[in-house]
């Protein structure tokens, strides 16, 4: 029958047919037909330092002032007024209107490594790999309040909606992982009391297409809900039907231009793949006794440092971008009794992480960043009673690592009694600029256009690149 003889409805369906082997092809053996995702940049403009992101989101704003930001003046002002010079006309949280006392540091702090870098009695573990960190002692943030907070330093505004980070890099560079999401999120609870929620929109795509949205696996029990196929149901026969789905969706994308149908179509090819490469993915039993006693942790018990092994193993399967979530750092009373049980919680993981990359030879291709979304400030709360730190946007700390980063340098300072960053003062557009240019991706030309405008990451402040924190 020629072409010109067949029906439309006859055409589609033998045209179907051809695409839904192709199809099924690609879902049986990825590799064949090289579905690892590919981003919009192509060749990238700048050298590209960072392969992957590893994300440690210490979710409450973790007390720098206890941790790696030591303040001696501070030591000799606790119990008295915090002067007035400092806070005159300051946006404060919990604190406005109260009469402000200083606080001084709970715990010791000591000289680690060559680099003799100060952090706290807490950081034993961290301090025995200061050698390959960067610590930033003058990082600044816009928001005051745990949501917002987060949104400004996952999406570069405090206005919901947007594009997280992790969707803005897997956007421009695609994945390497054939079988698995490019942005993973992984989320830990401290032992502790009743932690503030982080909402899924955190690691949203926003106003991107869908399919560069966070896909959060779960630490406990099953990490995909409905992984398993139904009895009865094999795996070809399952490949068969997504094969002859995505065919259609495949033939409506042609007629109609519309990225949620290529989303469609790349959401039903990975959780297929998701089937079989996750249950692989969670079974560390391969690690080995070393690897897990280097950790910490026992396989499934959901805790940061099994999330740290698994952003390990994710790392080497070509994710582009991981973040772990890990919860109750919001002390406003009980910090001296609660910090150091989180603390306890990602401390060896951290050093973990890092030694095992090392040993692995992708310490020099992957970026680590540990930070909170916001600090604490000087002044006690709760001066009657278990004492804590009210939130703070003008001083906190964080640490990065890997891919182009100095190694055993601290960055910037805060005034003397820890209120606000004074020296080499950061923004978190300057952390997301400097980011991007490890990724080998050019900051204030990566855009993309949305209700008329060139919307970028790093925003219209003019962020800058870090550059002093660079090799």
């Amino acid at each position: 029958m020629s072409i010109s003889s067949q029906t439309r409805r006859a055409f589609l369906g033998r045209a179907s047919h051809g695409l839904g082997g192709v199809a099924l092809a690609s879902l049986m053996s990825p590799g064949l037909l090289h579905a690892a995702s590919r981003g919009v940049l192509g060749k990238l403009p700048l050298p590209q330092k960072a392969k992957r992101v590893i994300w440690l989101t210490m979710a409450g704003g973790p007390s720098q002032l206890e941790l790696f930001d030591y303040k001696p003046k501070l030591a000799e002002m606790d119990g008295k007024p915090m002067p007035e010079s400092f806070t005159k006309g300051q946006q404060l949280a919990q604190l406005q209107g109260q009469k402000l006392v200083c606080k001084g540091p709970m715990f010791r702090f000591q000289k680690n490594g060559k680099c003799q870098m100060e952090l706290s009695e807490l950081l034993p573990h961290i301090g025995s790999v200061a050698d390959d960190i960067c610590l930033v002692r003058s990082m600044t943030t816009d928001a005051i309040n745990h949501d917002p907070a987060h949104m400004f330093m996952n999406t570069g505004t405090q206005i919901a909606g947007r594009p997280s980070m992790g969707s803005w890099v897997t956007y421009g560079l695609g994945s390497e992982a054939e079988d698995l999401p490019g942005f993973v999120v992984l989320n830990s609870t401290g032992k502790g009391r009743t932690p503030q929620p982080i909402s899924a929109r955190q690691w949203s795509s926003g106003f991107l297409p869908s399919k560069f949205q966070g896909v959060q696996l779960r630490s406990q029990g099953d990490p995909v809900l409905y992984l398993t196929s139904p009895n009865g149901v094999t795996r070809e026969r399952q490949g068969s039907d997504v094969a002859a789905i995505n065919a259609l969706n495949k033939q409506h994308a042609a007629l109609y231009d519309d990225p949620e149908i290529a989303t469609r179509i790349a959401q039903y090819e990975m959780a297929f793949q998701m089937q079989a490469s996750v249950p692989d993915l969670m079974d560390v039993s391969a690690e080995g006794t070393k690897t897990l006693e280097l950790y910490g942790c026992t396989p499934g018990d959901g805790s940061f440092a099994s999330n740290c092994l698994l952003a390990r193993r994710l790392a080497e399967r070509g994710t582009r971008f991981i973040q772990l979530y890990h919860r109750d750092w919001d002390h406003h009373s009980l910090l001296k009794e609660e910090l150091p049980l989180r603390a306890k919680e990602v401390d060896r993981a951290c050093m973990a992480l890092i030694t095992d990359l090392k040993q692995r030879g992708m310490f020099d291709d992957t970026l680590i960043v540990f930070s909170g979304e916001f600090g604490r400030t000087p002044m006690a709360q709760g001066n009657k009673g278990p004492i804590g730190r009210d939130h703070h946007n003008k001083a906190m700390s964080m640490w990065l690592a890997g891919a182009g980063i100095q190694r055993g340098i601290t960055y910037g300072a805060t005034d003397d009694l820890g209120y606000a960053a004074q020296e080499n003062i950061t923004t978190v557009h300057d952390l997301h600029a400097t980011m991007l240019h490890q990724l080998g991706i050019q900051h204030d030309a990566f855009s993309f256009k949305f209700q008329g405008l060139d919307a970028k990451l790093t925003g219209v402040e003019g962020a800058k690149v870090i550059k002093k924190i660079l090799s």
